[in-house]
């Protein structure tokens, strides 16, 4: 085991050390190596070395360099050193972190991670707070409060007699609502297409003077960080309105809600504490590995009665129990790696991650103009769209730019327009980084334009 260890520690740093140097997708010739997965199920077992050398000989060279510094493609973080290495040692510990009789350091550094979370993103310090796998499953169970707490003010309990007859509630969302939180209303049977959907303004927030009469029984969708533009519905007019009408409000802040922790970026955040429950995404702009979301509910009580679950052989005590407070059971020890991150970095450090990824945006969005390109969306955050001209032409830029390997950004279709979209949210991108990535997105689309000319 010491062996095997060491010898896939060293596997793993040779592939770290090497990302500034390969082209952050793989190759053709990689992408065909794959096939030697393709094996028949084996009969006798195989040696855990060679298991690890196939693995890394094979499954490294085909992977996306999404842990590098030059991956800007959809809101994807790198990890920080602290956290990749926490995440080892994680599994290395093989904890259960649904309950503290199962884990007790683990139960210990998610009470910890909590207070500091709290702290650095100015929520209320008496709020539950659960360690899910990611935004989807934050939203999930922030809704599944929500939905537990409206019918219960009206005599119905939920999760014992499902939603068969009970009261009906409705859903409010932004035009642009991100597909994730959709799903979440789907899961929870609330439905996807039963929403009331709410008209944006030009950078996709939702509109404080076209809110549809609101009551108690009502879910209001606010949104911290639109995907495509990273602009913020604006809190401080919304949801004193629907708090009025004793309405719930959750935040899908997927990313955005981190702007909390940036004091330059703080304002965007503006009211956002008032909200009953919030949901965001560790990996994302906290820079820890998969799977990291997070979910915080103003009332723990909201939380605990749409998750907790007891069963006689459960050995549970008086303190905090994690699956409490999230929908899995067994669940894997995630709490550590976000506690590492926050440890490594401190405020100071949070803060400069965020600032920093941000004026990166700026740079980006100040470049492309210079060079003649079309800016879309104001760059308020780490989200940049850009227009390289018709819609076929810009598509054959992002193709073109994905090719060339030096960077990596996606595509998307906002407001009508085919824009490419950057999306800067890594610790590992410097101002080379961005010059280096600035220059070949400008010398591609170049070579693009000319050539259809």
């Amino acid at each position: 085991m010491e062996n095997l260890l060491k010898s896939t520690a060293e596997r793993a740093a040779h592939y770290l050390e090497s990302l500034d140097e390969r082209s952050v997708t793989p190759t053709a010739e990689a992408l065909s190596h794959l096939s030697l997965f393709d094996e028949p199920f084996p009969d006798v077992p195989a040696d855990p070395e060679a298991v690890i050398a196939l693995l890394d000989e094979v499954g490294s060279p085909a992977t996306v360099t999404t842990a590098g510094s030059r991956y800007f493609g959809f809101v994807i973080g790198g990890s920080l050193p602290a956290a990749l290495a926490a995440n080892w040692i994680a599994g290395a510990w093989d904890q259960n972190a649904s309950f503290t009789t199962l884990s007790p350091v683990s139960a210990r550094l998610e009470q910890v991670a909590i207070r500091w979370l709290l702290d650095a993103l100015h929520l209320p310090a008496g709020c539950a707070v659960g360690f899910v796998t990611g935004a989807t499953q934050a939203n999930f169970a922030g809704l599944a409060a929500a939905r537990h707490a409206l019918l219960a003010r009206q005599g119905w309990d939920v999760e014992a007699q499902g939603l068969f007859g009970a009261p009906p509630i409705t859903v409010v969302v932004g035009e642009e609502v991100h597909v994730s939180l959709l799903k979440a209303l789907s899961m929870l049977g609330l439905g996807r297409e039963r929403v009331i959907r709410v008209p944006v303004d030009e950078q996709g927030r939702m509109r404080a003077d076209s809110l549809p009469p609101l009551d108690a029984h009502t879910i209001v969708c606010l949104q911290a960080g639109n995907v495509n533009s990273g602009a913020f519905d604006p809190m401080e007019a919304i949801i004193p309105q629907v708090k009025a009408a004793k309405a719930w409000v959750h935040v899908d802040g997927a990313f955005g809600l981190w702007a909390a922790a940036a004091p330059e970026r703080a304002s965007l955040v503006n009211g956002i504490e008032a909200a009953d429950s919030w949901a965001t995404d560790a990996h994302k702009w906290l820079n820890v590995p998969y799977d990291s979301g997070l979910v915080f509910v103003r009332e723990p009580q909201q939380l605990h009665a749409a998750m907790a679950v007891n069963a006689a052989y459960l050995a549970q005590g008086d303190a905090r129990e994690p699956s409490h407070y999230t929908p899995e059971l067994s669940q894997r020890a995630r709490g550590i790696e976000v506690w590492a991150a926050l440890r490594s970095l401190g405020r100071q450090g949070l803060a400069d991650l965020i600032e920093r990824t941000c004026r990166h945006a700026a740079r980006f969005a100040a470049g492309l103009q210079e060079a003649g390109y079309t800016i879309l969306n104001e760059v308020v955050l780490n989200q940049v769209l850009v227009s390289f001209g018709d819609a076929e032409t810009t598509r054959r830029v992002v193709a073109a730019i994905q090719q060339d390997g030096t960077c990596w950004c996606g595509g998307t279709v906002w407001h009508g327009q085919t824009a490419m979209r950057i999306s800067v949210s890594s610790w590992a991108t410097t101002e080379a980084d961005v010059e280096r990535s600035l220059e070949a997105m400008i010398r591609v689309a170049s070579m693009v334009r000319q050539a259809a000319l």
